[in-house]
């Protein structure tokens, strides 16, 4: 396994790897992969503002409506979604660690998409809740996206519970590598491949056909030759229990949450609401459609992350 220092380490060189001026927070979003929504209403734009108000120590949980601003595509929003644009489905766990073919498929893929993916800029609500946690109001950020979006931010009090695909590690030995690294490593292997996208997908992937991804040589771990993977939690995979427990202790720590650009649909960041009812504590939801939270939220918001958040003052 690896160490706390080689895990900082990567932790900084993802962060000095793609860190910016505060200047992106002046750029225009990007609302492609944004399903349509009207402007904030004056009205809950103040009950979100005093939901903010009150609390003193804010759980944050974040999705991938928070990053559809930067351009991402998510895969449930209505429309403009990776469900509702394709029948295509994320790599299951299951399928990446047994079949060779499925890993050649992935990282093809992965390489075409990588040079947008990682160029991808974190928008105003990630600069936002930044500077939310800089002046005290957040307590803790807990991120179910793996686009390293908040980390460009410079948040800091973080987790990110299914992992980030700007780190690579071996599932044999456990040897770490940045995914810039090897990129670089998948050029050398393959110098006269190429191949053109012919859509794009959520997590830094894009469509490729078999016969494209045919030829692909994917490298092996460099210390034991075993099978490199994502630091991510693919579908049909869990999200390790001591990282689950550590969570809890954080929202166990908090005032209130609030939910940020997700549906909740998948479990593994749902229970975390599920908790936070159970100690009663406000929950507030912004987030473009319904979610599993609609029925129990003390404040239910349906607009943009980027338009919003930004409105709110931190007092």
């Amino acid at each position: 396994m690896f160490s706390a220092r080689k895990w900082c380490g990567i932790f900084r060189a993802v962060r000095l790897h793609h860190c910016r001026s505060r200047s992106v927070s002046r750029a225009s979003p990007n609302l492609t992969f944004v399903p349509a929504c009207l402007p904030p209403d004056p009205a809950e734009v103040e009950e979100l503002q005093r939901f903010v108000s009150n609390s003193k120590r804010l759980f944050v949980m974040t999705g991938a409506g928070i990053s559809t601003e930067s351009g991402i595509p998510d895969y449930r929003s209505e429309g403009v979604g990776l469900y509702a644009r394709t029948d295509r489905r994320p790599v299951q766990h299951a399928e990446f660690v047994r079949s060779a073919s499925a890993r050649q498929r992935y990282w093809a893929r992965n390489f075409v998409g990588w040079p947008q993916f990682s160029s991808h800029q974190p928008n105003k609500a990630h600069l936002v809740l930044r500077d939310w946690e800089k002046l005290g109001k957040l307590h803790w950020l807990v991120t179910q996206n793996v686009d390293a979006l908040h980390t460009k931010a410079g948040s800091q009090r973080m987790t990110e519970l299914h992992g980030c695909t700007h780190r690579v590690f071996c599932l044999a030995c456990g040897d770490r590598i940045l995914r810039a690294e090897l990129q670089e490593h998948f050029e050398a292997l393959n110098p006269t491949w190429k191949a053109e996208a012919f859509g794009v997908a959520p997590d830094g992937d894009v469509f490729l056909t078999d016969e494209q991804v045919r030829n692909f040589r994917v490298p092996a771990c460099r210390k034991c030759g075993g099978i490199l993977k994502p630091d991510v939690t693919f579908f049909g995979d869990t999200v390790s229990q001591e990282k689950v427990r550590f969570v809890h202790q954080r929202l166990a720590e908090s005032d209130s949450m609030l939910i940020a650009g997700s549906s909740m649909q998948v479990y593994s960041g749902y229970r975390f609401a599920l908790a936070a009812r159970e100690k009663k504590l406000p929950i507030a939801v912004l987030n473009i459609g319904p979610t599993r939270l609609d029925h129990f939220a003390s404040l239910k918001l349906n607009f943009r992350c980027g338009e919003l958040l930004p409105l709110i003052v931190c007092t």
